[in-house]
């Protein structure tokens, strides 16, 4: 009883934390290649293994082979990958080797982190020895005040605290469903 409790305040607490008067994100957020969105607001946001299932074609991965292959040996690709920033340094990294063309941010709502089987990991997710793990385990985990509280972002301790935050994801399996997406909240041109 007292863990249902545990994971009903981390959860609560975090909702405040994202929904607060200060708040400066009010998303997750999932970055995809502009040729992806007719399937996306078809289908809603698959995991590759979704796409796989649903004989999905031509749809663009901002992972490398390397890092798709990677997704499949530690099981990352029954998830899909949501980031707490509207920048992530997979997306410049996608744009700058030509994966993506031009990009397309999606704001996810938050109550999407109340879905059955939600993760939470601190750096890339299928960075080896990296362990996602339950919300119930990771709240405490992460640095909610940088990401949810105004801070000075030029102060170099706050900008290393950023740099570690930007590596966060929430990753949820299957498929976020269309009612989850709403809308853009950046694109490219």
């Amino acid at each position: 009883m007292y863990f249902l409790w545990r994971l009903v305040m981390d959860i609560n607490y975090f909702l405040e934390k994202v929904f607060g008067p200060s708040c400066q994100h009010k998303y997750f957020y999932h970055f995809t290649d502009q040729r992806n969105e007719a399937s996306i607001l078809e289908h809603g946001l698959l995991s590759a293994q979704e796409i796989a299932k649903r004989g999905i074609e031509n749809p663009v991965f901002g992972g490398n082979d390397w890092s798709q292959e990677q997704d499949k040996r530690c099981g990352m690709d029954a998830y899909v990958h949501l980031c707490f920033f509207d920048q992530h340094p997979m997306e410049y990294r996608a744009k700058e080797d030509g994966r993506i063309q031009k990009s397309v941010w999606f704001g996810i709502k938050p109550e999407i982190i109340l879905s059955e089987g939600v993760l939470i990991s601190q750096e890339v997710s299928n960075k080896a020895g990296n362990e996602p793990r339950p919300i119930s385990e990771m709240l405490d985990a992460i640095d909610l005040d940088i990401i949810y509280t105004r801070t000075n972002w030029r102060d170099k301790e706050i900008q290393e605290r950023l740099k570690i935050a930007r590596k966060y994801e929430l990753l949820i399996p299957d498929t976020v469903a269309r009612e989850y997406i709403d809308g853009y909240v950046k694109r490219d041109g």
